[in-house]
Order: structure tokens, then C-alpha cells, then sequence
């Protein structure tokens, strides 16, 4: 797999892949969550490629306090071959360059099988309760 960032024309594949892996939600306009990451730290908004078609995503950030990852996604068929590793471990790479300490993630609690993935490669579920607040109406 190729690890590259997002690109102009990207978009419709990145959704498409999304949807399919249930990440995306009514409350939340993918197409305007890619333009807004396009503005802040593109570099950050990985894509995986294999045979010319777009396999995975993961998009990161870091704000000087934390990193943050949202948007791993994998195609369903190509799960469990260490794409999600090899990306998670290119996104802690450019954090670690940043200066970034710690890499967070944010994860439904109805997700076991992403809470799995991410616990098998080292991260540990924190003593924190995660509130958030829309400033931006998306629909």
C-alpha cells in the first residue's frame, strides 16, 4: 500500500469508503469535514492507495497540547492485512515530528472491533469522559 496525502479528487472515494465503513453520520457532512482539513494541517490527512484505487484514510492533527486521529478506515475486504497499523504508524511518525507527545483517538463504545485494533497496537483507554459541543450546524 501506498501511503500518500489527500489530494484534489479524492473526495468522492474517501466518502464512499467512509460510508462503507459506517463512520459517517446524519449530524456530520463528510465532504465538509475534507474541506475544513484541507485548511488546517493537510499534510496530516493521510490516504492508503493500492493499485490506484484508495484503500484507506486517517486523518491527524495536532494543536501543541495533543494529536488526534479520526477517520481510520480501511476497506471492509482488505481489513486485518496491517493497513490500519502501517497508517497509524506513518500519522505517529509526523506527530512525533511535530513535537507532538501523545496521540489520542476518539472511538464509539459500540465499536469493539476498532477499540480492539487499537488496543492491540498500544493504546490504552484514558481516565477522561470525551464532551463535545457543535459550533457548526453541517445539515
Amino acid at each position: 500500500m501506498l501511503i500518500r496525502a489527500f489530494r484534489k479528487g479524492d473526495e468522492d472515494a474517501v466518502v464512499a469508503l467512509w460510508q462503507a465503513c459506517g463512520l459517517t453520520r446524519p449530524w456530520n457532512d463528510p465532504a465538509k469535514d475534507i474541506a475544513r482539513k484541507m485548511t488546517v494541517q493537510p499534510e496530516l490527512f493521510l490516504v492508503g492507495e493500492l493499485d490506484g484505487k484508495v484503500v484507506a484514510t486517517l486523518m491527524a492533527g495536532f494543536e501543541g497540547h495533543r494529536g488526534w486521529v479520526n477517520y481510520l478506515a480501511v476497506v471492509p475486504e482488505r481489513r486485518r492485512q496491517g493497513f490500519g497499523r502501517v497508517l497509524m504508524l506513518e500519522a505517529e511518525e509526523r506527530l512525533l515530528a511535530l513535537g507532538c507527545p501523545k496521540a489520542n483517538v476518539q472511538v464509539r463504545d459500540s465499536n469493539q472491533e476498532a477499540l480492539g485494533f487499537y488496543k492491540s497496537i498500544g493504546y490504552l483507554q484514558d481516565e477522561a469522559v470525551s464532551l463535545g459541543k457543535r459550533l457548526i450546524a453541517d445539515r
